[in-house]
């Protein structure tokens, strides 16, 4: 099973993805990693991403949740996924595999902790693209962040019986 914890930039998938799949013993996948170079320096830019800019990132992710679900091993992906296309090309390999969650909160919430991180690429001036081009899967399970994300990782251990 691969569980994506998506969203836009600072609602916690990486604080959250991470204890998550501290708990269970699953292994961690954080999609920033997977951006190429020219990426990350656009978007410290303020330049929102293009689809084009996305294709190589989202092939390096689409192979290593294919992986995942090929061998049996279980992950946490934590992955803006904005997008439906993203979601299904994500999915492609193995759509009984994957399992959205979405992380949600409110934009002044969600804009106060972009502006608190230290070492992040990801500047408050991109969430507006965001929430723009967010397109939430119908079947996602939906969790609010603003509470703990200890309260988060209980709810969404409670939803897949974990």
């Amino acid at each position: 099973m691969v569980i994506v914890l998506m969203g836009v930039s600072g609602t916690g998938k990486t604080t959250i993805g991470k204890r998550l799949a501290g708990q269970l013993d699953w292994t961690f996948i954080e999609a920033d990693d997977f951006h190429p170079p020219a990426n990350i320096d656009k978007m410290q830019n303020g330049i929102p991403l293009e689809d084009a800019d996305r294709a190589p990132w989202l092939l390096a992710l689409r192979l290593r949740v294919a992986e995942a679900c090929s061998s049996g091993e279980n992950a946490v992906l934590a992955c803006s996924a904005l997008k439906h296309a993203y979601q299904e090309y994500l999915e492609g390999h193995d759509p009984a595999c994957v399992h959205y969650v979405l992380l949600t909160g409110d934009e002044e919430l969600i804009r106060k902790r972009i502006e608190q991180r230290k070492g992040h690429f990801m500047p408050p001036e991109l969430l507006k693209s965001q929430l723009q081009a967010l397109e939430p899967p119908p079947d996602a399970m939906r969790v609010d962040v603003s509470g703990t994300p200890e309260d988060a990782v209980r709810k969404i251990r409670r939803r897949f019986h974990l």
